[in-house]
């Protein structure tokens, strides 16, 4: 029996988020006043609950003074015994505003006098309670729907061991937020300075071919798998769930691409669940 709290920024996909769960057949409620948590948490502990897993979605129309009770009801509920965790969605505040301007929905918090700008501000301050509390915190800035849906559903779907997931991305794009560990690749020999691999990705065997000749591409490998072997049962020992391990290089095209495709295949032979993503080529 599992409770999950989906919360986060509007417009970061948390309606997304309960949709792929309800295909998980979650029961998913949907801006639950946070007075009605415990309640419903207590429910779902009876003996004559009808609930196996549930999802519920907090968000900005709870009032302000129920957020700062967040942590104790959640300490409550787990002392219950109840199984309970929170995913937290963001994302930069440059893509609320074109999700708000592209869908012209209105932010909760916006009145005659006060700006989408300011909204936006004052929702991630009224929030902090919950994304300090978060176990996972997903960044959909560059994360389209199908992308998130799949995201969500591989990670509950796949709970009964730790998922490892593995993603790639460009410094120049920005650094991912939802990461456990980061590692920068950019002393690595860069492919982009070779004219007929410009165009190409880690994933084409000329890039492969190139990056497998030189020796600290190598050597970087299987430092950064040491690592891993080494560090992720201690995570597992703290029974997490989800482990994301980001590797950057400048582009998130050549060098990052080819070390997640050969970390994830490394780590597949021992672990079933291991995801794989490659932000700039979505």
């Amino acid at each position: 029996m599992k409770l999950l709290i989906v919360s986060g920024l509007s417009g970061s996909g948390k309606s997304i988020a309960l949709h792929a769960l309800e295909d998980l057949d979650y029961y998913c409620i949907d801006n639950l006043p946070m007075e009605l948590l415990s309640a419903f948490a207590a429910q779902m502990s009876s003996a004559k609950s009808q609930y196996h897993d549930a999802a519920v979605g907090v968000d900005a129309r709870n009032l302000a003074t129920d957020f700062q009770d967040f942590p104790q009801i959640i300490s409550n509920i787990k002392q219950a015994g109840l199984q309970c965790e929170i995913f937290f969605l963001d994302a930069d505040d440059g893509t609320l505003f074109k999700r708000f301007s592209e869908t012209r929905r209105k932010h909760p918090l916006t009145r005659m006098d006060v700006s989408l700008a300011e909204a936006i501000r004052a929702e991630r301050r009224l929030l902090e309670p919950i994304a300090a509390l978060a176990d996972w915190h997903i960044d959909t800035s560059r994360t389209n729907i199908h992308q998130l849906r799949s995201l969500i559903q591989s990670r509950v779907a796949r709970q009964i061991a730790l998922s490892l997931s593995f993603v790639s991305f460009g410094y120049k794009h920005g650094m991912p937020v939802d990461a456990d560990f980061v590692f920068d690749v950019r002393c690595l020999p860069n492919p982009h300075w070779e004219p007929p691999m410009r165009l190409l990705t880690g994933l084409d065997s000329d890039v492969v071919h190139f990056l497998e000749s030189h020796s600290m591409v190598e050597q970087m490998f299987s430092d950064i798998k040491k690592f891993l072997e080494t560090w992720i049962p201690q995570f597992e020992a703290e029974n997490r769930n989800y482990v994301t391990v980001a590797i950057g290089c400048t582009g998130g095209q050549h060098r990052s691409v080819y070390l997640v495709e050969r970390l994830a295949a490394y780590f597949l032979r021992t672990r079933p669940n291991v995801l794989r993503r490659h932000r700039e080529l979505a």
